[in-house]
């Protein structure tokens, strides 16, 4: 295939295919001609294929021991999927395993990464628990081996489409091959931190050798490292073709994990994609099928965010596909397909910044990011997660979530974003210092004392933030600062504290202790264009999700940015972005609602629709139509003061509103 004018296609399967060697009848089904019709009439047009699984066995023909054993004789099952794909137009990147081998840890289990106590990483002796796999060791001698086999997929399907290495996360050990490493390095295999740093610098060291052993043998081929934590983009971005955003929903990422790291790998300058899976629960779940709402609201979310589509699925080991699965795939991408029009070349419009708190892992599900992408997601504006370093003037706001550590250098360029008219928000000890003591930017207009003495506390809104408040004393889970106003600075809500800090002889009835008396203590303040909270309110709406903390940040909001890009008066659950084309700007409205079906479990079964929903947004022209996408169904509007206004005749699923 020419890869001449590549564009990262937008309807992919992930075509797992980890198959154990007691299966023996590997491939015995397969027909190319069959193979191809499947994925070419469920409108795919990426397919990566396995060349190695976490087994560590190959499906292709080669010398090499490490072939599947069950694998019908003669068959070379890649080559000839490969070949399939490419007859109909459908590119093939390629899958090879990395640290999950099974074969190689059997074989050399001195190759095996070691614990600090001796014992081996991964999958015990006796295990048969899912998603349990023998680790390797990256600094052994198994980083050569699996040189060699990179180097054989080179070679034998040249020219490939793309690489997808999987299972690259940090790994740290005390291998005598580590250790030897560690001592080179001047680092001490006995601290915790230098086995987490030499295994970062291990990590960095193969993917710039893999990469750039792929690229010196096929300069088009794509490249990625799977199960790296996204919050080391910066720092791995260039060892990268494209950023995959493996978030399977039921399967452990959560609804959440997605749409909070699009926001931040898509500034990155490279194509992204999300990819789920049409799986019930998890990855290999066989026979399990996840409901047409709830995959059309996953790739309805990658569309609005500008990704492409991914979707996960396992070949069976005899080599066919299931049924059942390829209509639902096939519904699903014969949607986007007619919405790629709409969504090739469109960028986000976004309005605030949001700095990013990384837990540095690579699920990372829960704290402070996801409740600032709930929250601000539920409240409809239009943000980015960004690094510290990131230029901050693109931002009309930015957010500075419960914990933003701040150098001198951040702080002179805060300085200088809110000397040019830029507004922040700020919470927790974001500004101040770690123990909440001492006041770090002194335009958050506050005097801090350090932590409250209390674990719980209670809220009391002011009347110039009381909108849509219950007249409360509203609880805070969280611990708080104690932080008084400096001169010129406006209280919008004040601290009241409890009777007492509840403890096992001194507590009243059966949870926090109620709330006795106002403080001189703000809760929340405002000077000029900096607002400041002093509890960490975004991980605490994570935490315990009231709205209370939603509103408390919303009514914040209207004083900070009082024009936001995007106005719609829908549900809290119904999701907008912005997207821009060259001449057209395409706002994505998105009401689908998981919900807790099981014990573990959120899952999508219905699409309610909403129908006649207004939605304002601010635009320098007027456009010359309005319409929805892709039906081209013309939508009336209006434009004032440097908005469009207009009433969303129906959301089913996902509407797509175009300003041209």
């Amino acid at each position: 295939m020419k890869n001449k004018r590549f564009s990262l296609p937008w309807r992919q399967i992930h075509l797992d295919f980890h198959t154990g060697p007691a299966i023996d009848d590997v491939g015995r089904d397969f027909d190319a001609k069959e193979f191809a019709r499947v994925f070419k009439e469920a409108h795919v047009n990426s397919v990566t294929l396995f060349a190695k699984c976490h087994h560590g066995h190959l499906y292709y023909n080669t010398q090499r021991p490490e072939r599947h054993p069950g694998l019908k004789k003669g068959l070379n099952l890649l080559g000839e999927q490969i070949e399939a794909l490419h007859s109909v137009g459908i590119r093939a990147p390629i899958y090879l395993s990395v640290q999950c081998d099974e074969y190689a840890a059997n074989m050399h289990p001195e190759w095996i990464a070691k614990n600090p106590d001796g014992t081996l990483v991964g999958r015990k002796p006796l295990s048969g628990d899912p998603f349990s796999w023998q680790i390797l060791e990256m600094s052994s001698p198994y980083q050569d081996y699996l040189a060699e086999q990179t180097a054989e997929v080179l070679k034998l399907f040249k020219p490939v489409d793309g690489i997808f290495y999987d299972m690259c996360w940090d790994q740290p050990s005390v291998s005598q091959w580590a250790c030897a490493g560690m001592a080179k390095a001047n680092l001490n295999p006995q601290k915790e931190e230098d086995r987490a740093r030499y295994a970062h610098d291990v990590a960095l060291g193969y993917m710039k050798r893999f990469y750039k052993q792929v690229k010196n043998a096929q300069a088009s081929a794509t490249i990625h490292f799977n199960s790296r934590p996204l919050s080391n983009l910066a720092e791995e971005i260039d060892f990268l073709a494209q950023v995959e955003i493996e978030a399977l929903p039921t399967g452990g990422w959560g609804y959440m994990y997605f749409p909070k790291n699009v926001r931040f790998a898509r500034n990155f300058g490279k194509p992204y994609l999300g990819m789920t899976a049409r799986f019930h629960k998890s990855w290999a779940d066989f026979g399990g099928l996840k409901p047409y709402p709830a995959l059309e609201y996953e790739t309805s979310q990658m569309m609005a965010h500008g990704a492409r589509c991914s979707i996960g699925d396992q070949l069976h080991p005899r080599g066919t596909t299931d049924a059942g699965a390829y209509a639902l795939i096939g519904e699903i991408y014969d949607r986007v397909e007619q919405r790629e029009p709409w969504l090739e070349g469109a960028v986000p419009v976004t309005q605030v910044g949001v700095m990013q708190v990384s837990s540095g892992t690579y699920f990372g599900a829960g704290g402070t990011e996801e409740g600032a992408t709930r929250m601000l997601t539920q409240l409809k504006q239009q943000f980015d997660i960004i690094l510290p370093d990131a230029k901050l003037e693109k931002y009309e706001l930015v957010v500075l979530p419960d914990r933003i550590q701040i150098d001198a250098a951040m702080a002179a360029r805060l300085k200088s974003y809110i000397q040019q008219g830029g507004a922040v928000l700020a919470s927790g000890i974001s500004g101040l210092s770690e123990d909440g003591s001492k006041l770090l930017m002194p335009q958050w207009g506050i005097k801090p004392e350090g932590y409250s003495a209390f674990t719980t506390t209670y809220l009391r809104f002011g009347k110039q933030i009381g909108q849509d408040v219950p007249d409360s004393n509203h609880v805070m889970y969280e611990k708080g600062l104690l932080v008084k106003p400096a001169k010129g600075t406006q209280v919008l809500a004040k601290v009241v504290d409890p009777y007492f800090e509840r403890a096992w002889n001194h507590f009243s009835s059966h949870n926090q202790t109620p709330d006795d008396r106002l403080t001189q203590y703000a809760a929340a303040t405002i000077k000029g264009k900096v607002g400041y909270i002093a509890y960490p309110i975004f991980s605490a709406f994570a935490n315990h999700g009231s709205a209370m903390y939603r509103l408390l940040v919303r009514n914040m909001l209207e004083l900070l940015l009082p024009e936001p890009l995007l106005r719609v008066d829908a549900p809290t659950s119904t999701e907008a972005t912005v997207m821009r084309q060259s001449n057209r700007t395409i706002v994505h409205l998105l009401q689908y609602c998981p919900e807790r079906r099981a014990g573990t479990l959120d899952l999508v079964e219905d699409i309610v629709p909403l129908y006649d929903v207004p939605l304002s947004l601010k635009l320098a022209k007027a456009p010359k139509k309005v319409y929805l996408a892709p039906e081209q169904e013309a939508v009336e509007f209006e434009y004032m003061h440097g908005r469009v206004n207009l009433l969303v005749p129906e959301i089913v699923g996902h509407a797509m509103v175009v300003m041209e």
